[in-house]
């Protein structure tokens, strides 16, 4: 695969979005579908952007959804400033002012990996502006995670930054994807643009500021566990079930439990669901925005 491919991909994404302002940090946003439609805020989690959900705002559109999808800051086209606050709280903090920005008045949520606590964050200081919330592959109580392999490198100083170093080497990166995260039938040109959007222009450090900023407390797990048993909007839970860093058995069970569901919704995806389940995805969302 040449890196023509990979260039051409980034430069066809760069083009569908569009820049904007939130608290200070410039950052990355994909909005597709009417601009008057009840918006879907997808966030992503790590090593991810708004790229991973590339496929599911058109289907979201198709469905007279508005699929809105912004980089995190640390993270795809965001800045990536040293001193911003990586941490949960410091990312939903900067959440709220994006909507703000993008004038989301009310949306539903679509929250993937730490995209959950992140989202959690944000469904907490705004209650009343989430329309309904979808849970894709994440955690809630924080206070029992156990970070997996590929992830429990980057906690370590050192150890972190030499295990990053070797993702840069498309081989490596791809291979661990293949492994845990997505399923043979992306395109290798596809997977090689997650790199750039990880490593951005400041090597991965504000990469590796977010995951050793995880805030694994009770605290945050009771925050978590709140925001998800709310009764001021309807919470559903759409998992990859070949997904063997957050297992279904684990972590897709306790969403289900928290959310107080009888029937949530099981794909044959592994952990990036959105690169290989985006019809489902945006299927699951439309169904429980008619509700």
């Amino acid at each position: 695969m040449t890196d023509a491919a990979v260039s051409d991909i980034l430069a066809a994404h760069e083009r569908s979005g569009r820049r904007f302002v939130a608290d200070g940090i410039a950052s990355f946003a994909l909005d597709a579908g009417d601009v008057n439609a009840p918006p879907v805020l997808c966030v992503h989690g790590v090593p991810a952007s708004a790229f991973l959900y590339r496929k599911v705002l058109p289907e979201l559109a198709a469905h007279g959804l508005r699929g809105v999808a912004v980089d995190l800051p640390g993270l795809g086209l965001a800045e990536r400033p040293p001193d911003a606050d990586y941490t949960w709280t410091g990312l939903g903090r900067w959440l709220r002012a994006a909507v703000d920005v993008l004038e989301l008045e009310r949306f539903h949520l679509l929250l993937h990996d730490i995209g959950g606590p992140v989202g959690f964050e944000l469904a907490n200081a705004a209650p009343d502006r989430v329309l309904s919330m979808t849970l894709l592959n994440t955690i809630i109580e924080v206070d029992d995670f156990h970070r997996p392999w590929p992830m429990e490198p980057f906690a370590h100083r050192g150890l972190g930054e030499a295990w990053l170093a070797s993702l840069r080497l498309p081989a490596a990166f791809t291979t661990v994807m293949r492994l845990v995260g997505v399923s043979g039938q992306l395109p290798t040109a596809e997977l090689k643009a997650w790199i750039p959007l990880l490593f951005g222009d400041d090597g991965g450090r504000a990469f590796l500021q977010i995951m050793r900023g995880f805030e694994l407390t009770a605290a945050k797990r009771a925050a978590y566990v709140g925001a998800v048993s709310s009764k001021q909007y309807p919470v559903q839970v759409v998992w990859g079930g070949r997904d063997t860093m957050l297992r279904w058995r684990r972590y897709g069970v306790t969403a289900q439990r928290v959310a107080g569901l009888s029937e949530p919704t099981v794909l044959p995806a592994k952990h990036f669901v959105p690169e290989d389940c985006p019809v489902e995805i945006a299927d699951a969302v439309h169904r429980i925005a008619r509700a």
